[in-house]
């Protein structure tokens, strides 16, 4: 019997999907030092909304992937949406930092669900290459909304409070959910039967021993630790080593943001055409090179800040190239259990990227080097991981 058409979601309705968890993260983020006195208690106590939020995403994403293969993407969707919009009101009406922080843990694993399955339901609707192009421009879309959110929460908290900046979490994700209930069909039309915990673990171990699976995952997940290691790192390296003003590392970082935007549009026009693995190549050597130039800068005695931030936009450029290839692979490998490896991906990306945003902190101090070395030594990984990974192989 032939499975009726289906209707495919807008790229807009796909990056409202992917954008609210990422959104919800950063947008609290401005209010972080004022969050410690109003509620009376230390900074650190106030960094587990962002170190709870990170670990929600990860336990997440490894459950929804698997869920939406056997259920579809549209109720498991649904269900996330839920959550996410359960935990924000519980955030706004809450009286101490240990309710706001359970509150941020239910947005998170709520959030994590439009992350995997915007992924999935573009593999759903397009082949490899074709996932490679939509993931491009959903991705820039992605990194664009929590740019936006950023400043949105950081003036919000400034003029009304933190209350504000919830609400206006609260407001996103009802508008999405309406959108969702409106404008988005389910397109998984190949289930799965596999729903207990150990059907969930084979699959995810079968997707593990898959060479070009792990090659695309490892190269994601090096390449996101990368990023996570610049922004763990580089407000310290301009403020605090170099001296320079925090307006002035928001002027860098916007040009960090805008290449990696940047190489995602350029990549959503010419992956079709040139093909996934050689956009990865391409993006992995780029971020490579200019890690590699900003090392010998600074052995040379030559680096300066300028040289740290021009060459971390070319990073975060080829980061763009390689990026939403990279995804368009992992859920190409085995597209009747694209949701499960979305969601192992994504969950693998967040773990390593939290373990590199806390090493980074722990060595920081006088000098900018532990970012260089660390960026440089996982952007070789993640070339490494791609090229092992699609060695020998036909997609």
């Amino acid at each position: 019997m032939r499975q009726p058409p289906v209707r495919r979601p807008s790229l807009l309705v796909l990056v409202m999907i992917a954008s609210i968890g990422p959104l919800a993260l950063q947008v609290l983020v401005p209010a972080m030092p004022g969050l410690a006195s109003d509620f009376g208690t230390d900074f650190s106590i106030t960094q587990m909304s962002l170190s709870v939020y990170l670990v929600g995403m990860v336990v997440g994403q490894l459950v929804y992937g698997p869920l939406s293969d056997r259920f579809g993407r549209r109720p498991v969707l649904m269900a996330g949406l839920v959550v996410y919009v359960g935990g924000t009101l519980f955030c706004l009406v809450a009286w101490d930092i240990v309710p706001l922080i359970i509150g941020r843990a239910f947005q998170a694993l709520g959030g994590s669900a439009g992350i995997v399955l915007a992924r999935a339901i573009i593999r759903d609707i397009h082949d490899r290459e074709g996932s490679a192009q939509m993931l491009a421009y959903a991705t820039a879309g992605m990194i664009l909304a929590p740019m936006i959110g950023a400043i949105a929460g950081g003036y919000l908290y400034e003029w009304y409070g933190w209350q504000s900046v919830m609400l206006l979490v609260l407001v996103i994700g009802l508008l999405v959910t309406g959108v969702c209930i409106v404008g988005l069909s389910e397109t998984n039309t190949r289930r799965t039967s596999r729903t207990s915990f150990r059907d969930i673990a084979r699959d995810c171990a079968r997707l593990l021993r898959k060479r070009r699976f792990l090659g695309y995952a490892l190269q994601i997940t090096f390449t996101t630790a990368t990023f996570f290691t610049f922004l763990g790192g580089a407000s310290a390296v301009a403020v605090v080593i170099y001296g320079r003003s925090p307006s002035e590392y928001a002027l860098w970082f916007v040009l960090v943001s805008g290449s990696y935007m940047t190489g995602n549009f350029i990549s959503g026009r010419i992956s079709r055409r040139v093909g996934i693995d050689r956009m990865i190549t391409i993006g992995t050597v780029i971020s490579s090179a200019a890690a590699l130039v900003m090392m010998i800068l600074f052995v040379s005695g030559w680096f300066v800040l300028v040289h740290f931030f021009l060459l971390a936009g070319m990073m975060s450029l080829g980061n763009g190239f390689s990026m939403p290839n990279g995804f368009a692979g992992i859920v190409s490998v085995e597209p009747g259990r694209a949701g499960t490896a979305s969601g192992l991906s994504g969950a693998l990306q967040m773990s390593l990227g939290a373990i590199a945003m806390t090493v980074i902190g722990h060595t920081l101090a006088e000098s900018p080097l532990p970012v260089i070395v660390i960026m440089l030594v996982l952007s070789l990984l993640a070339l490494i991981a791609h090229l092992h990974g699609t060695r020998g192989e036909v997609p």
